[in-house]
């Protein structure tokens, strides 16, 4: 007996099949398992996806952290490479520009002479990398530039109600993204490859959008050369404030506080 199909039911399936094939070619597929081949965190719901982040980040030896960050009112674009016993790179602002490096408690600030402002010795020190005291107050706002753990800390928090959004993808990592309040308190994408480690967050209220790569990626860690390295004593040098009080050199480009994360 010969098998009888409409030609509407033919029709349909070769629709199908030409559309099956159209959404494959952009990795869609029809029918295809969309975590295949995953970490599996995109079946989790928001809550334990933005807790597997977490836990990734706060296990994590090291990490590369570029974007923005917005504090008391200023944009800050920062490339720091973290790990727990220190930090090094470079932090800008829309009047200055400095580079830090932290060993261990020793904390190293690099700026050009205008960053010094009209201080006496603002010519040695353009250049050089200037020890920051710890007695100086200074010391917390800029060490906080170089901690892995408050920067992650201050980063990776969404505010609001967490809803599971589209997968996507950051750089060449798939990812999938965790929204809070629909996105008004800010957005993180989860690498959905290997481990679940935060790639991006988009933080409330616009208060900056930052990336975060190379975790785990060891990096070395060393001090200065000495002839590079300025020993300013027990406190940085100061410059004349307003009525001719000193005022501290770094004001001008610490008005971050001791978290730089928050806004």
């Amino acid at each position: 007996m010969t098998a009888y199909f409409p030609a509407a039911r033919l029709r349909r399936a070769a629709f199908i099949g030409v559309l099956c094939a159209g959404l494959a070619v952009t990795g869609t597929g029809c029918g295809d398992d969309p975590d295949e081949g995953t970490n599996g965190v995109g079946r989790l719901t928001a809550d334990k996806i933005e807790a597997k982040a977490k836990a990734a980040a706060g296990e994590a030896e090291s990490v590369h952290l570029s974007g923005t960050l917005v504090s008391g009112g200023k944009a800050f674009t920062v490339d720091m490479r973290l790990k727990s016993d220190g930090g090094s790179g470079e932090v800008k602002s829309k009047d200055d520009t400095f580079q830090l490096l932290r060993v261990g408690e020793q904390l190293y600030l690099k700026a050009s002479a205008a960053f010094w402002g009209q201080t006496d010795s603002a010519g040695k020190l353009g250049d050089k990398y200037v020890k920051v005291p710890e007695g100086d107050p200074s010391y917390k706002q800029f060490r906080g530039f170089t901690d892995m753990d408050v920067l992650l800390d201050g980063l990776l928090g969404l505010e609001g109600k967490l809803t599971k959004g589209s997968y996507t993808k950051v750089g060449h990592t798939r990812a999938v993204q965790v929204a809070a309040d629909e996105g008004k308190g800010g957005k993180l994408s989860v690498s959905l490859e290997g481990t679940p480690y935060p790639l991006l967050m988009e933080r409330a209220g616009g208060a900056g959008r930052v990336e975060l790569a190379e975790w785990g990626k060891p990096f070395q860690l060393d001090p200065p050369a000495q002839d590079q390295t300025v020993d300013y004593g027990s406190q940085l040098p100061t410059t004349k404030g307003e009525g001719g009080e000193p005022a501290p050199a770094t004001s001008k480009g610490s008005g971050q506080g001791a978290n730089p994360t928050k806004p």
